[in-house]
């Protein structure tokens, strides 16, 4: 206590010049520390402040107002929305238009997601050999992601087109009757889901193939040593290293087959008879060609819905899964 005494009033012996000038030493670090620590921290919010305001702005704040325009009554022309509390809902559960297109959707999820995610591993396991053209290969199989979705739904519709598209014409030369696909209530929604795998294996290839590359070489090379064959690897050890993504890959194909509308302008505008109406275009429709924003507003918020809990099984299972290495 002296020395610390003498060191605040002013040092008289060496010993206590020594304290004085380690206390004030280690002052000026702790001072320091803690202006370094809050200048990083402000730089930190500062590069992150951009992102925060986009997405409170584009995705927060429509979010809520969805749910908020979902329990009114809002139509053009209207000057503001009138709270109606639950109505929208209610109608929609009473509707038979909102059933069949619910699905609609659930239907053609299933015939989407399923094949092209078995497609999309097939692609990946065929472009993953070593071979001259792997390069051209891979490259053939992802254009048709890039491709916008309105250009690869104006070709597969003249692919698909009554009597001179391509599909009648060939079913014409092995000497069957026309088809015409998007006309039928029994078809058109498998003519375009074909569409849809067509486009989506490419994209699903991509993270088939970083996860089978992934997988340690010695794995294999140790199973071959035991005998194993090339399907038995498959089968025994890609396939359950390829479980994370499977699970992240499945949940990209499901919420992607939620979000596509484009093909139902171009192609059939949900005809015949609301038999390819999906749920994104029956909320384009409510919203606007019927301009009913009330409604459009509760859709929306049912997609939102299903597609947190399609995604919920991903962040659940987390960190959970086997990896590879």
């Amino acid at each position: 206590m002296r020395l610390v005494r003498e060191a605040r009033e002013g040092p008289r012996y060496p010993a206590a010049l020594f304290l004085y000038h380690s206390m004030w030493v280690l002052d000026m670090k702790t001072f320091t520390k803690k202006q370094r620590d809050l200048r990083n921290n402000l730089i930190a919010w500062l590069l992150v402040a951009p992102s925060l305001i986009f997405m409170l702005i584009f995705t927060v704040y429509p979010v809520f107002r969805s749910v908020y325009l979902s329990l009114t009554k809002y139509r053009l022309g209207m000057q503001a929305p009138e709270f109606i509390g639950l109505e929208n809902y209610i109608n929609l559960a009473g509707s038979s238009l909102f059933w069949k297109v619910m699905g609609n959707t659930l239907y053609f999820a299933l015939i989407t997601v399923i094949p092209s995610v078995v497609v999309g591993l097939f692609l990946a396991t065929i472009v993953n050999r070593k071979c001259r053209l792997t390069g051209f290969v891979r490259t053939a199989y992802f254009y048709p992601v890039v491709m916008p979705m309105i250009a690869i739904a104006s070709i597969w519709m003249f692919i698909y087109m009554a009597k001179n598209g391509l599909f009648d014409q060939m079913l014409v030369s092995l000497g069957l009757e026309p088809m015409n696909v998007l006309s039928s209530k029994a078809t058109v929604l498998p003519a375009m889901a074909f569409m849809y795998v067509w486009k989506e294996a490419g994209y699903l290839m991509v993270f088939f193939l970083s996860g089978i590359q992934s997988i340690s070489d010695e794995v294999n090379e140790a199973a071959r040593i035991d005998g194993a064959d090339s399907w038995t690897i498959f089968r025994k050890i890609t396939l359950p290293l390829l479980a994370p993504t499977f699970l992240f890959v499945s949940t990209i194909a499901l919420t992607n087959s939620f979000k596509l509308v484009d093909h139902v302008v171009i192609m059939t505008e949900g005809a015949p008879n609301n038999a390819s109406t999906l749920l994104l275009y029956y909320i384009y429709q409510q919203g606007f060609t019927n301009f009913n924003y009330g409604v459009s507003s509760a859709l929306t918020t049912v997609m939102l819905v299903l597609l947190m809990v399609v995604a919920l099984p991903r962040f659940l299972s987390q960190d959970k899964k086997i990896h590879y290495n």
